[in-house]
């Protein structure tokens, strides 16, 4: 069993609103739409450059998560953790990638052949997610996808850091040889 990290208690009497804002000016600030987002199909542009079976596109609500984006302004700052939601065509993949830092969840809001690999010291286990399924991956095993299915899937993705070391690929995947562009 593992030790969780203690989170501060804040009770409504401690609230502390930022200098300078009234409380609905500060509430209106948490707000992200859908209708403001933009498709990012450029934050995995270096895996899909390399083979388009790795296009895939990002919406970043809080914080940029692992992709390897620095700054994303229409995105709400991360204080725990990240959340995006991938857009995944048919028959795209994932590479198996590695998060040394934070526990990664996948939620499938549309789709029902997202196959998922985990891969940990030689040993491989899979699972397919359909709509509404979770699957929650722990820090230090290899991660990736494939959407099996004939349409598009849409996936939330939370990683458990505010600021996610950029993910590493198995040494021997075509992908781990590129260098990368920060955006």
């Amino acid at each position: 069993m593992t030790e969780h990290a203690k989170f501060p208690e804040i009770r409504p009497e401690n609230l502390q609103v930022p200098e300078g804002k009234t409380f609905d000016q500060w509430m209106d600030k948490c707000v992200v739409r859908y209708a403001t987002r933009t498709p990012d199909w450029d934050a995995l542009k270096f895996q899909a450059d390399l083979d388009p079976k790795y296009r895939r596109a990002q919406l970043r609500y809080v914080g940029t998560g692992g992709t390897g984006v620095d700054v994303d302004d229409d995105s709400l700052p991360a204080g725990h953790f990240t959340f995006s939601t991938m857009i995944l065509p048919a028959g795209c993949e994932g590479p198996l990638h590695l998060h040394t830092d934070a526990e990664e969840v996948f939620f499938i809001l549309k789709g029902n052949k997202v196959r998922f690999m985990i891969e940990h010291e030689g040993k491989r286990w899979e699972t397919v997610l359909g709509e509404r399924d979770l699957l929650s991956v722990p820090p230090g095993v290899y991660r990736g996808l494939v959407n099996e299915g004939i349409e598009e899937a849409l996936m939330c993705v939370m990683i458990g850091n505010p600021k996610p070391v950029t993910p590493s690929y198995p040494p021997d995947h075509p992908v781990a040889k590129i260098k990368r562009n920060k955006k």
